[in-house]
């Protein structure tokens, strides 16, 4: 299974690892999760918060930073994964093992890359104490953290990033240039993708497609 013992404490005092897929017979409600572990606007922090409200802004801003390197045939090429407005309703992640790949888009300095699509790595989803964590498992940075309901078309992701050879995530919140929230939203059958505005690093927006790898 590869790294089944590493371990997030995220900031509302839960704990979630990489653990053996368990699929849940029905996703856990807005109350179940509530009621376990806190809803997501109380455990995210000021600066989180601001990130997903400019959520739109800041995929504007990337798109038109890419476009004008030149970039907008391979945008348009992506379809509704890189439409902002694409989500439809049922946001919610199932438990077990995905493909995914990450798209950069826009470039925080004059110089930077305007547009970056990787490969394949993997991904997991587990279910978590009423909630459901999202782990990277392979690549040099993983975003390793924890999933919250939020409205019919999306769900909320706060948890931290992962570099390199590092073993063990830092905590939620103790690092602002490692923290991380993002929307989840099902943009397909089987066909999902995590939103993550304004990342520390790089970028004015990653993308994050993920599918199921069976």
């Amino acid at each position: 299974m590869g790294r089944t013992n590493r371990i997030l404490a995220v900031a509302l005092g839960a704990t979630l690892g990489a653990c053996q897929t368990v699929v849940p017979t029905m996703p856990p409600t807005a109350a179940d999760a509530s009621e376990a572990s806190g809803t997501w606007r109380a455990t995210a922090t000021d600066a989180d918060k601001q990130r997903i409200r400019d959520w739109y802004r800041s995929w504007q801003a990337a798109l038109a930073d890419a476009r004008a390197k030149g970039h907008g045939a391979e945008i348009d090429r992506e379809g509704a994964l890189l439409q902002p407005t694409a989500a439809l309703p049922n946001a919610y992640l199932p438990a077990g093992d995905y493909r995914c790949r990450t798209i950069k888009i826009g470039a925080k300095g004059r110089g930077g890359l305007g547009y970056i699509a990787y490969g394949w790595f993997r991904c997991r989803v587990a279910a978590e104490q009423g909630l459901s964590s999202l782990t990277k498992l392979t690549g040099s940075q993983r975003p390793v953290g924890l999933v919250f309901p939020d409205n019919l078309k999306r769900q909320i992701f706060l948890g931290t990033l992962e570099l390199g050879d590092e073993k063990m995530a830092v905590n939620y919140g103790s690092d602002r240039m490692r923290d991380m929230a993002g929307l989840i939203e099902r943009i397909g059958d089987n066909r999902w993708r995590l939103v993550l505005p304004a990342p520390a690093y790089e970028s004015l927006l990653d993308v994050i497609e993920l599918v199921p790898a069976n």
